[in-house]
């Protein structure tokens, strides 16, 4: 890892900060290129490009029943038990996100709603490239159950086998994934946004994937909704020199191994504890199974900066306003009540951010890129919609009918103004 001495951290901050994680022009126009082909050609564009990029011959992308039963046969019965552990961990957090309706009354005669209600079909998007996710799977589907969405469609990208991961379909099955089907990258999210013979068009795409379903999401933006435009996975630690640097120098690979463009940060206002945690990098990278992508994200994006005090390290974090902030300070508290830029944030020595990837019960698919200044995590909330609903009666439309005609004529809308004038006239019509 890069140690950035104080001299170079303004420069380094600066480059990091307006380092843009979804502007790609060769990636984009390669999306673009994807996303028209399965405009036109559907079914069969989409088996051409699962061809092209998963070097694999779909014939079927719909999941069937028999396929499932097989991964359960298949997955190890006490993984199971974890996932459906998981799974009540993550519906009992988010059981609490749920909105509900309600009323205001203007006065006793009228009345103001905002109706809340579910998307009624949403696409779950499960990356596969070079690991199973179920637990994606859970964070995904979870709180669309809970806001009551109609139809859940899940893509996930089929290994060479043309088969999807055991875990990722026992997973999906727990949950009540109403159709699963086998196809990834941008253009299982192009299929998800116009629909083809096979794969239904749905209302909203919610889930993580590489730069080319990133890009995909952005450019369909409109076409149907999205969570939000998340970049390559991200980990901040703020430690001081009471901080383990095994556990520091474990956490931050953990962000590492996610892929080549993942961000792994230390903030510190010890020298010693940069040392230590910079030496056991280097041990434990040595024995991941994933040490070469490990590796490179580190020469990448990784970085030591040593501050002078505790507050600048508080100042930093906020300025990169990361997905995973992790505290291991003997002042936990006074830092996080001065943290307010982040997408979760995790407390203590023993809220290794594993725990939250997998098992509390908080969501793991976080703003990215520095977007949790206005972006929050996947919840609920991203599967509910709101409609506003207006009661007036006629005496409550009088009082405040000569306000509404003046407001409009102000800004020159004389329709608008018009529209309450003639209901006025209507009136003295009729007396």
């Amino acid at each position: 890892m890069k140690r950035i001495d104080k001299t170079a951290q303004k420069a380094y901050l600066e480059n990091r900060l307006t380092r843009n994680a979804f502007e790609d022009t060769t990636v984009n126009q390669e999306v673009l290129t994807i996303i028209e082909a399965v405009r036109e050609g559907r079914d069969q564009a989409v088996k051409s490009m699962t061809e092209r990029f998963d070097k694999v011959a779909i014939d079927t992308f719909k999941v069937q029943q028999a396929e499932i039963a097989e991964a359960y046969a298949l997955i190890d019965p006490v993984l199971i038990e974890d996932l459906r552990k998981a799974m009540a961990n993550i519906n009992d957090f988010h059981t609490r996100q749920v909105e509900t309706s309600f009323s205001v009354a203007v006065d006793a005669l009228s009345c103001l709603e905002e109706r809340v209600s579910a998307i009624e079909t949403v696409g779950l998007y499960v990356p596969g490239g070079t690991a199973p996710l179920p637990s994606t799977v859970l964070m995904n589907a979870v709180p669309a159950k809970l806001a009551g969405v109609k139809k859940t469609v899940m893509v996930s990208p089929p290994n060479r086998e043309g088969k999807l991961a055991a875990s990722v379909l026992v997973a999906a099955d727990l949950v009540g994934v109403d159709e699963i089907y086998k196809v990834g990258g941008a253009q299982a999210i192009a299929a998800l946004a116009f629909g083809t013979e096979t794969i239904p068009k749905v209302d909203k795409v919610v889930g993580p994937g590489n730069k080319y379903v990133t890009a995909a999401k952005r450019l369909l933006n409109g076409h149907v909704g999205i969570d939000m435009i998340a970049g390559p996975s991200e980990i901040v630690i703020v430690a001081d020199a009471s901080a383990n640097p095994k556990f520091v120098a474990a956490d931050l690979l953990s962000q590492a191994e996610h892929d080549q463009d993942a961000t792994a940060i230390l903030l510190t206002p010890s020298s010693t504890l940069a040392n230590k945690v910079a030496e056991e990098v280097k041990e434990q990278l040595a024995v991941l199974t994933r040490k070469a992508i490990a590796k490179a994200s580190l020469e990448n994006y990784g970085a030591i900066l040593v501050t002078d005090t505790l507050d600048e390290v508080i100042d930093i974090a906020n300025q990169l306003a990361p997905e995973h902030l992790e505290i291991m300070t003997v002042k936990d508290d006074y830092v996080l009540d001065r943290i307010y830029q982040a997408g979760s944030i995790f407390v203590g020595p023993y809220s290794a951010e594993p725990v939250g990837d997998y098992f509390a019960g908080t969501n793991h698919t976080l703003p990215t890129s520095g977007t949790a200044r206005f972006s929050s995590p996947l919840s609920v909330r991203d599967f509910q919609k709101r409609t506003q609903i207006i009661h007036y009666h006629q005496e409550t439309f009088k009082k405040s009918a000569q306000r509404i005609i003046r407001l409009a004529n102000e800004e020159g809308l004389t329709a608008h103004a018009n529209a309450i004038q003639v209901r006025l006239e209507e009136e003295k019509d009729n007396d």
